[in-house]
């Protein structure tokens, strides 16, 4: 990959090690010197260049720093980005190639500006995921791509953009939620320009086969969307088998990342994610109470960046809680597998039990098909217990539901009985809550979960302002 703009020594360095990653010939020597390496190089870089890690810092004894000694570092958290804002960088903003900042949706936008060196070494295996994707479903040709994501002030249309420009595929920015395009270009434009894979976040591929009945498309018939490249939240296997039977289309992950933290993982055609291992040591934390549990296993991800950019962080706790194991995927791509749970923050108790989003979306929508969305909602019941209802909206045509409502609603009701011990009351409508449709955008609990025991809070207000963008005209 051509990086005109990094230094020639690094990026020869970087692209030789990176060659040999994917490649399959490091051993662990080598690990272990790029490793010690890097991460004394980013901790030196950072203790020097940033005011905020001038202090955090301090006491690090760099030129003894280690893999195996990372843990005794302090944290970096949201809140400590969010309070020293530009003093977390290591240059002025003036020196970055390109700007971003976060959504700011539930607090202030903090910067995230990148350096070439962070777009060179975060894009190319985003680059590596795509050719490889593309390769083993398209063969030789590449495939018309919509990119459904925001380029303003956030990195995923200009990744995106720039990865589809390198492989030579034809693509298309498209965001539903702005004012210049909205769902109804969005659709035209699919249809006629043949768009077969769609990028964008999981709540979309729901969102745009509501809006396209809206507007009076057949699905099947009126579209040659294959593939649905999703990114941004969580995508269970019956979130995807539910897409499949609305779209005829697969849905896989393509990228697991944020803007503090760029591209941490790239997926693969065998729907896993892949740790972009050259760029992080990744750990493994309880979330309670912060103890590392090494480099594998279940808990909050914290990442340290091995790139000496302008925002490399360190020990950084990313608030998402993830599945992180070492065990080889059959597509071949090296690297940690890293399956995504959702947010630390998202957990929900319910009649005293506490569950995770990727287990209630799976025990929610496992055999059901023809689902435009779904939203759970928890009341106070009486005796102190928790009344439950789950709404779910089903396309009326579908196949799969002609006289069969009855044995949906069932079906669901014992599923989320014996699989997470809740009780619920499962009732199908067609005017579901637009703000099912906002995704990750806020959170899935913003999204999914509707919490009337409590007082809305901050994020639940900022998910209802998002959802307007979702409204279909009368």
């Amino acid at each position: 990959m051509n990086a005109p703009h990094v230094d020639p020594r690094f990026r020869d360095a970087y692209a030789s090690f990176t060659d040999d990653y994917y490649d399959g010939t490091l051993g662990a020597a080598h690990w272990d010197a790029w490793d010690t390496e890097r991460l004394r190089t980013v901790v030196r870089h950072v203790r020097d260049n940033s005011p905020f890690y001038r202090r955090h810092l301090a006491a690090a004894d760099i030129d003894g720093l280690t893999p195996e000694s990372l843990a005794r570092l302090p944290f970096t958290t949201k809140d400590d980005l969010r309070r020293e804002m530009s003093d977390v960088l290591c240059a002025p903003v003036s020196e970055a190639l390109v700007y971003y900042e976060t959504t700011g949706t539930t607090g202030a936008s903090t910067p995230c500006p990148r350096a070439a060196k962070d777009v060179f070494t975060s894009d190319l295996h985003v680059t590596d995921a795509c050719r490889r994707l593309f390769a083993a479903r398209y063969g030789d040709r590449l495939p018309m791509i919509a990119l459904m994501g925001p380029s303003e002030l956030y990195a995923f249309g200009d990744t995106f953009g720039e990865v589809a420009q390198r492989l030579g595929a034809g693509h298309v920015k498209l965001w539903p939620e702005s004012p210049r395009v909205g769902f109804e270009k969005a659709l035209r434009l699919m249809h006629e320009l043949d768009v077969e894979v769609v990028v964008g976040a999981p709540a979309l591929c729901l969102g745009l086969a509501k809006a396209a009945r809206h507007y009076g498309y057949d699905l099947r018939r009126d579209f040659k969307v294959d593939l649905f490249l999703v990114l941004g939240e969580i995508c269970t296997p019956a979130f995807a088998r539910n897409v499949a039977s609305l779209w005829g289309a697969d849905t896989l992950p393509i990228l697991y990342g944020s803007q503090e933290a760029l591209a941490i993982a790239t997926g693969c055609a065998e729907g896993r994610l892949h740790l972009s291992r050259p760029n992080y040591l990744p750990e493994v934390v309880d979330p309670a109470t912060g103890r590392s549990l090494g480099p594998a296993g279940a808990g909050e991800l914290v990442l340290t960046m091995l790139i000496d950019g302008i925002k490399p962080l360190v020990r950084y706790r990313t608030g998402d809680h993830v599945h992180l194991t070492d065990e080889r995927c059959a597509c071949g791509r090296p690297g940690p597998l890293v399956t995504v749970t959702g947010r630390v923050a998202d957990h929900v108790v319910v009649d005293g039990r506490r569950l995770r989003p990727a287990e209630l979306e799976e025990a929610l929508l496992d055999g059901v098909r023809g689902c435009l969305g779904y939203q759970i909602v928890v009341d106070p019941g009486p005796d102190g217990t928790d009344r439950v209802t789950v709404r779910l909206e089903l396309l009326p045509d579908h196949p799969d539901h002609v006289d069969e409502a009855a044995a949906v609603t069932a079906a669901t009701t014992r599923r989320l009985l014996d699989r997470c011990g809740v009780r619920a009351d499962v009732e199908l409508t067609a005017d579901l809550d637009p703000v099912t449709h906002t995704g990750a955008f806020v959170s899935w609990k913003a999204a999914r979960f509707q919490d009337n025991r409590t007082e809305p809070d901050q994020e639940v207000r900022a998910a209802r302002r998002a959802a307007v963008r979702h409204l279909l005209p009368g």
